[in-house]
């Protein structure tokens, strides 16, 4: 995209250049970045869920039909996006005060809720529970999206969004359908996506310190989450059809997804500015 002139609705946002990279968006770099903030940072207490069984204490009259199954994850991963539109319509303002004028708070607080979900979906049995752990995944990632997507907007990069949405929808289904046919394979990835995942983060961390380029960093963070998308899908087919179960589902699909579409924007909007 070449270089913004002082008409540029980017220009707003340089006062915050300190915690960007030259040449990118700001959206794509925001305090400690953009993905810790809004991914990396949960994966540290999400992580823990990965790879543990649940549903052990079900019995077999909690269990419902494979389609109503499907329909809740799919009601509660719809629902979630619907949160997520409206907070980016309506909380920009209180995500950027937040965000920029207290980014250690904010990744505190982030961080906190990051925890209390995870436990409350992970070691809950009760779909209620269950429930009110997803919304702490989705209320405080819907400020980071409100924050991100309206930069991007504001400097002028609409269609990336477009791209990336389109682009985070086809890999999510062709990851699900790869794995509906491969369970067992992506059963086995569990423990080496968690592995690989906090390996990345420190490095991404350190790089960011140091000053270097992150930009392969977003590459192996997207094959990553369209690795946990297919290990997620598999082990949502493999666990007991539960209501509760559905909604645990539901919430680690959200947060790949939500994952894997923040990297798909940086890497665009890169490509795009280049």
């Amino acid at each position: 995209m070449g270089q913004y002139n002082n008409n540029d609705p980017f220009n707003q946002y340089n006062q915050y250049n300190q915690y960007g990279q030259q040449g990118q968006p700001y959206g794509m770099q925001t305090g400690m970045n953009n993905q810790q903030f809004g991914g990396q940072g949960y994966q540290q207490a999400y992580n823990q869920g990965y790879g543990q069984p649940y549903g052990a204490a079900y019995t077999p009259a909690d269990t419902i039909s494979s389609t109503k199954y499907n329909l809740i994850i799919g009601a509660c991963l719809l629902y979630g996006f619907i949160i997520n539109c409206i907070m980016v319509s309506t909380c920009y303002d209180a995500a950027a005060s937040l965000i920029m004028g207290s980014p250690i708070v904010f990744f505190i607080l982030y961080l906190a809720m990051a925890i209390a979900g995870g436990l409350m979906v992970h070691k809950s049995d009760n779909p209620v529970i269950s429930f009110i752990g997803y919304n702490l995944f989705v209320l405080p990632l819907g400020l980071v999206l409100s924050f991100v997507l309206n930069v991007y907007v504001a400097v002028g990069y609409s269609d990336i969004i477009t791209q990336a949405f389109g682009l985070t929808a086809a890999i999510t289904l062709i990851m699900m359908a790869v794995s509906s046919i491969f369970p067992d394979f992506f059963l086995k990835l569990g423990r080496t996506l968690m592995i690989t995942l906090l390996i990345t983060i420190v490095a991404e961390f350190v790089m960011y310190l140091m000053g270097a380029n992150l930009g392969i960093i977003d590459y192996v963070v997207v094959l990553i989450f369209c690795g946990y998308i297919g290990y997620d899908w598999a082990k949502a087919n493999r666990v007991p059809k539960t209501v509760d179960n559905a909604i645990d589902s539901a919430a680690e699909l959200y947060v790949d997804m939500v994952n894997l579409f923040l990297r798909l924007l940086r890497i665009l909007a890169r490509a795009q500015s280049n």
